[in-house]
């Protein structure tokens, strides 16, 4: 099982800083965030790209995953007008174009919140026709797309492995799949595990962390309370065998080596166990 670091982390670091940490602490390959000022798309695309592929030969650390930063930091294709839908679908289209560039085996996205006043069929209407412009065109491009579900405190769209299958099947794209981050299914109660036997081979990438149980908070492998041995034990028994990124985000961002190193040396004793 392939191991990555998330990068947001790090974005008060050179972007240097993020290759040669992941080579020296044992990472497999990078989750690439996509914010200022390592990995905005609009940055990549006016060059940027070509540094990151230079960091990658160099420290021999694949860019396994392009993740850009979306949901209200402007772009929220499930709120607003119609003109902030589209803007937010050009700039994701924008982001798969930038995934396939940096070699990428997929660009993930999740769906933001509604706003408190759009019903469920509002809700479902605008999910299918924003997903459906997205997925028509990575399947252009060659390249795959999956979408997360995020955590109640912070979307009414997609939250839960029924939420993610139910858009899966109406795209039916061999270019869309899920990926599951552990937190959400966590903090509502929801068996992490059903994340894999309702999504199948539509399951393509995980993000580990550990959590409280009672918020979206993200923390350090070993100190919130979901029993990490014990699940990844169970993953490994259903076969499964794609990535597994280390998710830690802003909350360690003031020592992101210090944090980073950590992490996976105790991801690394719970697999051992």
């Amino acid at each position: 099982m392939k191991v990555g670091m998330f990068t947001s982390g790090y974005q008060r670091n050179d972007l240097e800083d993020i290759f040669r940490d992941a080579k020296r602490f044992g990472y497999d390959y990078i989750e690439l965030w996509g914010g200022r000022p390592h990995a905005y798309v609009y940055d990549l695309k006016r060059g940027q790209i070509d540094s990151l592929l230079s960091l990658r030969d160099k420290y021999e650390i694949p860019i396994k995953v392009y993740t850009p930063e979306h949901n209200a930091y402007p772009y929220n294709y499930m709120i607003g007008d119609e003109y902030q839908r589209k803007d937010s679908i050009k700039y994701l289209k924008s982001a798969l174009d930038a995934g396939k560039a940096l070699g990428a085996d997929y660009t993930v996205i999740s769906a933001g919140h509604a706003g408190y006043e759009a019903t469920r069929k509002e809700i479902w209407r605008r999910l299918c026709k924003s997903i459906r412009e997205l997925v028509d065109y990575a399947e252009d491009k060659e390249h795959i797309l999956l979408i997360e579900a995020l955590t109640p405190y912070e979307s009414n769209v997609c939250t839960t492995a029924n939420d993610l299958l139910e858009i899966i099947e109406y795209i039916g794209s061999p270019y869309f799949g899920a990926m599951c981050d552990v937190v959400p299914p966590y903090v509502q109660n929801e068996s992490i595990m059903t994340y894999f036997k309702k999504l199948g081979d539509k399951l393509m990438h995980l993000h580990i962390i550990d959590s409280d149980g009672s918020s979206d908070n993200h923390l350090m492998p070993g100190d919130g309370s979901i029993p990490l041995k014990e699940l990844m034990g169970e993953i490994l028994a259903y076969g499964y065998k794609e990535g597994v990124t280390i998710e830690l985000v802003t909350a360690y961002i003031n020592e992101p080596s210090l944090y980073a190193k950590k992490a996976i040396d105790r991801f690394k004793n719970i697999m051992k166990q």
